[in-house]
């Protein structure tokens, strides 16, 4: 079932860049909140709360309850749907979430986890996965934290494909089931043979040249 974390948020009515320029500077970050048939709702959040919840979660599978200060209703679960970061610093600079409705569908890209060693691996292959996250479509209920799918039975030449990772009950794969998650292959060798240097002449160790000068006419 999908992850959960709480946030703090609060209304904020000022709009414009002098507005934000202010809000950042005391520490705090924008962040809007919409959903279907819902208005577009303008928030603050604190900027090092924001950046602290981040590095602990997977940011597009977690569903997130903001307690906005302000606000009458309760809380709003949500989906981050866009995280906009500075070009420079890679600091949180404005978040969009979305606002979830029991019955109503999401999508949301899920991490995929490899779980074991392959067989193949331990006889000198590699393993490459080629995709590491899934679009699901589900219910808010049924949002996966994570896929996992054992690999230990992979052999040289093994993969595993989108149609056999063991999806939860109501959860639907939004792309092609023949495409690759992971396979191991053959190790690729490389051989390089150096040309044996030829002997030089016995008593000769005047290196060769490409084009000798002439010699002087006596």
């Amino acid at each position: 079932m999908a992850a959960n974390a709480n946030l703090s948020a609060t209304l904020r009515d000022e709009q414009g860049k002098s507005a934000v320029r202010k809000l950042r500077a005391a520490g705090k970050i924008p962040a809007v909140v919409y959903g279907h048939g819902e208005e577009t709702q303008s928030l603050s959040i604190d900027a090092h709360e924001i950046e602290l919840l981040f590095s602990r979660i997977s940011v597009q599978s977690t569903m997130i309850t903001l307690k906005i200060d302000g606000r009458k209703g309760g809380d709003l679960r949500t989906l981050v749907r866009e995280v906009q970061k500075h070009p420079v610093k890679a600091n949180v600079i404005h978040v969009d979430f979305y606002q979830l409705h029991a019955d109503e569908k999401v999508t949301v890209h899920t991490p995929i986890r490899l779980v074991g060693t392959p067989v193949g691996v331990r006889e000198g292959g590699i393993l490459n996965q080629s995709l590491d996250t899934l679009d699901v479509s589900c219910l808010p209920e049924n949002i996966p934290s994570v896929i996992e799918i054992d690999i230990s039975g992979l052999h040289i030449g093994d993969s595993v494909h989108v149609r056999d990772l063991p999806l939860p009950e109501g959860v639907e794969s939004e792309i092609d089931g023949d495409i690759t998650v992971a396979a191991v292959s053959h190790p690729s060798v490389a051989e390089v043979t150096a040309a044996p240097a030829e002997a030089a002449e016995p008593g000769s160790s005047e290196p060769e040249l490409v084009r000798k000068r002439p010699e002087k006419e006596d």
